[in-house]
């Protein structure tokens, strides 16, 4: 199979499986003890802890959690005052921003252009003194367009209020400004394993614990942490930083070979060329039956939207929130790649994606 669906999640890299191994085969203590082996898994979680920050801001402390879903809602129930965030953000941001307002917290909901860029006179004009945080994504998960967060953090300060940026599909990938107060990230999205991701929490910003029990983490999370996981992740993010120029050559090569053949073929790209994350492309062509597509190309792993909406039956509300129709929603697809993607492999899926399209019109 041709997996090309890299923002639902990423393959996991053969460095990190073997991190995660000792952990899981014969190494089973607590980190949180204080007997020699609980001290030896605590010292396994600290450098994974130290190898995750080297891909963040400076002036901050990482705390680990179970995933990008925990660190986002943490880090906006863990907040106060009214909330400032984008209509295309993941619903994780979304669907926990709507809990918050259903508990009395005022909160704007800045729309995007059809490039999917936030317009920053609207953002000014929403970010007013007494606002407590403004949310926003630095890469969308699903057409990949780069969000100014260093100008949404200024703005933020100017009022007084706090920066949290979902990285999660930029972390190791796009630069996350220093100006940021919050930072949510993801293991699987890198690499790493699925079931741990993690929050930066700037020094002297204050967050209110999400989950209570034993206060593991210093910020006030609390949990066992799993020393594989860690472990699996810290190797990941080491990975991300060493091949950063590597990676970032062969997803531009990627970029071009999968844009060209499918423009020249009538597709069109949803959302901003640039400032785009060239890992992903999300296109559309008039008339597509994407599902029918699905079904056609069981050989090839991609998505009719984002993953973590996918079954819903609703269309996209990105696509729709950078004013899309319904009917254009639908006929759009995501091509994620990276790293494990060879060149080969994609220009063979693009031809058979462009070969069972053409397939549906001559149908019709």
């Amino acid at each position: 199979m041709t997996y090309l669906d890299y923002q639902a999640t990423t393959p996991l890299a053969p460095e990190a499986l073997a991190a995660m191994l000792p952990w899981l085969e014969r190494q089973h203590a607590n980190p949180h003890s204080p007997h020699r082996a609980g001290r030896a898994a605590k010292a396994a979680v600290e450098h994974a802890r130290g190898q995750v920050a080297a891909l963040l801001p400076p002036g901050g402390q990482v705390a680990f959690t179970s995933g990008a879903t925990e660190a986002l809602n943490w880090a906006i129930k863990g907040t106060r005052g009214p909330i400032v965030t984008l209509a295309i953000e993941h619903a994780a941001v979304l669907d926990t921003v709507a809990a918050e307002q259903a508990r009395g917290r005022a909160v704007t909901i800045l729309p995007v252009g059809h490039d999917g860029l936030v317009d920053l006179d609207a953002a000014r004009a929403a970010i007013v003194p007494g606002t407590g945080l403004m949310a926003a994504m630095l890469v969308n998960n699903e057409i990949g367009v780069i969000q100014p967060i260093a100008d949404l953090a200024a703005l933020a300060h100017a009022a007084g209020a706090l920066m949290l940026c979902d990285a999660v599909q930029g972390y190791g990938r796009v630069p996350i400004p220093d100006t940021c107060d919050l930072v949510a990230i993801s293991g699987h999205k890198i690499h790493g394993p699925k079931g741990i991701g993690a929050l930066w929490i700037r020094d002297g910003v204050g967050v209110e614990p999400l989950l209570h029990g034993g206060g593991q983490e210093a910020p006030g999370r609390s949990g066992t942490l799993s020393p594989a996981l860690c472990t699996g992740f810290g190797a990941a993010a080491t990975l991300m930083k060493t091949r950063a120029d590597e990676d970032a050559a062969h997803v531009e090569r990627l970029w071009n070979l999968a844009s060209d053949g499918l423009k020249r073929q009538g597709w069109t790209l949803n959302g901003a060329a640039a400032p785009r994350y060239h890992g992903n492309l999300n296109l559309r062509r008039e008339g597509l039956d994407v599902n029918r597509l699905l079904s056609d190309l069981g050989d090839i792993a991609f998505s009719a939207g984002s993953a973590c909406a996918s079954g819903s039956g609703r269309p996209s509300h990105v696509l729709r929130a950078i004013g899309l129709s319904d009917a254009e929603a639908r006929s759009s697809i995501r091509l994620g790649f990276g790293r494990m993607t060879t060149e080969d492999e994609l220009a063979a899926a693009i031809a058979d994606i462009i070969a069972a399209a053409d397939a549906q019109r001559v149908a019709a």
